[in-house]
């Protein structure tokens, strides 16, 4: 999906969602699968095994279930020109990332999305 404030979904199994629309959501339900976002403030879940939820734009949001992979992308603002500033991935373990809980990047750590 390349639209602006749009959804991408996907049930199988070793499937992809990916949007690169602002304001939009990708999901995932399949194992195995990944669901990506690279448009400011949008958002990825996923809740299939062993899946990955990508959150690569500006100020975007990741979630998912037990034993899925989250990564985002923190971008700031220098001298009027976005550049990113970290890149970090964590898997939902249910203690330090929580299943089902919206996370965002900010300082470069995982912190729950307002």
């Amino acid at each position: 999906n390349t639209g602006d404030r749009s959804a991408a979904s996907n049930t199988g199994d070793q499937s992809a969602a990916s949007n690169t629309g602002d304001q939009s959501a990708a999901s995932n339900t399949g194992d195995r699968s990944a669901a990506s976002n690279t448009g400011d403030q949008s958002a990825a879940s996923v809740s299939g095994k062993q899946s990955i939820a990508c959150g690569l734009g500006i100020e975007n949001k990741v979630k998912g279930k037990l034993t899925c992979w989250l990564v985002l992308a923190e971008w700031q603002k220098v001298d009027n020109e976005w550049r990113i500033s970290h890149i970090k991935t964590a898997m939902v373990d249910g203690i330090k990332i929580k299943e089902d809980v919206w996370y965002e990047l900010k300082n470069g750590e995982f912190v729950e999305a307002k």
